[in-house]
């Protein structure tokens, strides 16, 4: 099992002068300090105009940066957003990136799930899956060929040089964004890793990495030539302390960061409130202090408690056979040195279990060599049972928007 961390690079009000300085500076320091502790991925997103939620809408330049001050760690778009980006842009960034980190880019690519990212870029909900599509098919022979053209839909690219060309040949491994079932299966049916920015349990892990292996091995249909990159990860929420409890304490930005998420989903069928009119910190407060009962629930699930803890929980994770857990630790309020600390201590006490796995490895040939088979997924029985999120939070703030 691979183990990575993940940065939307949350910032809740109230906004203070050097907070986003701060932010900045300590999450490269996380960065250099999962590197020598062999963490294996660091995942940064793309989003705009997200106010409290993210403060991340150049991942290259954050990246770039990264890359001067780790060795070994992958340094992963996750993800690039298609849909806002021109094709010819996107390759040539990530190509730099991948010179830069001498051959450490890992491609995620997502298409935005918000209108508020999407509009001022001239995108809709409607066609971004058929904008994302025609990007892909755009964006590959500009990585290996010395000239390319396109002429589509939404983009219309006259022949050019590409420069420069990526270090990993013929490109980086790819991955897509995955939040339900179904692009999980997409994702597979691509040829695209699953990277599953949802909060699943282990029985629920398990439905998606049968789905996403039955795709990728009998379904795959690709969107242009390109290597596929079998891989499947699920974000977890992430605390480690000594004892439970201290974890849960330290962990508050976990919820908040479920919070704002779904406050930025439900924003698609209301008007957007004006910048700077939501106060979302004050706005989980009050959800906090109104349903302590789900906000218990929710500290209680994830990757949240003591080596111990989070090893009974990684075994279940494990026999589902997850290749890659990401760590969400940069949430809400979290402190840098509480977020320091749980990954020391995780790389001290946990992480050597699990590193070397070759019944799993042993799975994962068999699966895609054919002699392992695996058990077909009802897509609408799972999302029936498990289609909500762990914790319904947000809906308060999102009905004061």
């Amino acid at each position: 099992m691979k183990f990575g961390i993940f940065y939307e690079l949350q910032l809740p009000r109230p906004w203070n002068d050097g907070d986003e300085l701060r932010l900045y500076q300590n999450a490269l320091t996380q960065l250099e300090t999962a590197d020598r502790l062999a963490y294996d991925y660091a995942w940064v997103v793309e989003h705009h105009f997200l106010e409290e939620y993210s403060h991340s809408p150049a991942p290259e330049s954050f990246l770039a940066a990264a890359s001067q001050r780790t060795k070994n760690i992958r340094l992963g778009h996750g993800i690039f957003q298609l849909t806002t980006n021109h094709p010819a842009r996107v390759a040539e960034r990530v190509a730099v990136l991948d010179l830069l980190s001498n051959g450490r880019c890992e491609f995620g690519m997502g298409e935005s799930a918000s209108i508020t990212e999407l509009t001022p870029f001239g995108r809709d909900m409607e066609t971004k899956r058929e904008v994302f599509e025609e990007a892909v098919q755009a964006i590959f022979p500009m990585f290996n060929k010395v000239g390319t053209e396109h002429h589509g839909k939404y983009f219309d690219i006259p022949l050019r040089n590409v420069v420069p060309k990526p270090v990993q040949k013929p490109h980086p491994p790819l991955w897509m964004a995955c939040s339900q079932l179904p692009t999980i299966e997409r994702a597979g049916q691509n040829g695209f890793g699953a990277l599953g920015f949802q909060f699943v349990s282990a029985e629920a892990a398990h439905a998606w990495v049968h789905a996403y292996y039955n795709a990728i091995t009998k379904r795959l249909n690709k969107l242009a030539d390109y290597e596929i990159n079998p891989n499947m990860a699920l974000v977890s929420f992430f605390m480690c302390a000594k004892t439970d409890e201290e974890a849960r304490r330290r962990a508050d930005g976990a919820t908040f960061f479920q919070f704002a998420l779904r406050y930025y989903g439900q924003a698609q069928n209301r008007q957007r409130p004006a910048p700077g009119t939501v106060n979302m910190w004050d706005e989980y407060n009050k959800w906090k202090r109104d349903n302590p009962e789900a906000q218990e629930a929710a500290l209680r699930g994830g990757l949240i408690g003591s080596p111990e803890t989070l090893r009974k929980k990684l075994r279940r994770f494990r026999a589902s056979h997850i290749d890659q857990v990401i760590l969400l630790n940069q949430a809400g309020k979290n402190t840098h040195e509480h977020i320091c600390e749980s990954l020391e201590l995780f790389a001290k006490e946990v992480m050597p279990e699990f590193q070397h796995d070759p019944e799993h490895e042993a799975w994962k040939k068999g699966v895609l060599d054919g002699s392992i088979q695996l058990e077909e997924i009802d897509t609408q029985a799972f999302t029936d049972r498990y289609g909500k999120l762990a914790v319904n939070v947000g809906s308060k703030a999102a009905a004061a928007g």
